[in-house]
């Protein structure tokens, strides 16, 4: 088996650079995921892994094998782990995976989706966040719009704790995703101040995606002139916007809600 003990090896440079880098991570189509349970997440979401790499005084050549017994295995000591290892908390594996598409072609919904979309998220642990709830909720997908980070982003690997690999996964500009969107007449409901209804008004059984966007300029016009209906969230206290992520579970569990979980 191979064993690299060298952080100068150009092999662990490269996947340095893997950690630090989006455009990297774009020309090669590959990534870098770490700990037991988001690799077990990443294979049963079917993505391929190449390479993994183990530590093995953490995690044994054994306990490595059962997680996956078709990549290459390499085996790394202390030093190279601690330069490739994103967490503080170490499980003593990562692994090399290749990206998968994007599209929104790619989608496979059901007869009665339910979708979240969010416009422009730049914060990776709001994006975690937004895939966690969306996991639990089980949607059909979550589609970002005019995304400004690389989905393949280790925070956004770590802050999803393995939900990047457990939803459906789409990217696109607004203008082709409101075209999605009514092509499958799939109603889209908008989180906004402007000219909104209470969203516990509204019918969530049918089709269905429900739009939000950033904290600080929420959704530009081109959702809110589009919308099926804008709505919003009654808010008592002194200020007008909650987390993005937190607005998005309130909207999500109420569609669940009405559709009986």
């Amino acid at each position: 088996m191979k064993q690299i003990t060298s952080i100068q090896n150009p092999f662990i440079k490269s996947l340095v650079l893997l950690q630090e880098k989006a455009k990297n991570r774009k020309q090669t189509g590959r990534f870098l995921i770490e700990g037991k349970r988001e690799i077990s997440l990443a294979i049963k979401g079917g993505y391929e892994i190449e390479t993994m790499l183990f530590l093995a005084e953490i995690c044994s050549e054994s306990e490595t094998r059962k997680i996956y017994n078709d990549a290459e295995l390499i085996e790394i000591n202390k030093e190279v782990y601690q330069k490739l290892a994103y967490r503080d908390t170490t499980e003593g594996i990562l692994a090399i995976a290749k990206t998968k598409s994007l599209q929104l072609s790619d989608l496979k919904l059901s007869d009665n989706p339910l979708i979240l979309v969010a416009e422009a998220p730049e914060k990776p642990g709001n994006i975690g966040a937004l895939l966690r709830t969306a996991d639990a909720a089980k949607l059909d997908a979550v589609i970002i719009a005019n995304p400004k980070s690389d989905l393949f982003n280790p925070n956004i690997v770590r802050s999803s704790v393995g939900c990047l690999f457990t939803n459906q996964i789409a990217t696109g500009t607004t203008s082709e995703i409101i075209t999605f969107l009514k092509e499958r007449k799939i109603n889209f409901y908008c989180a906004t101040l402007q000219n909104s209804t209470s969203y516990h008004t509204q019918d969530y059984t049918t089709p269905t995606a429900l739009v939000v966007g950033t904290e600080a300029t929420g959704l530009t016009q081109q959702w809110r002139d589009a919308a099926t209906q804008n709505i919003i969230i009654p808010m008592q206290g002194e200020i007008d916007s909650m987390n993005v992520s937190v607005a998005a579970a309130i909207l999500i569990f109420e569609a669940k809600r009405q559709r009986g979980f």
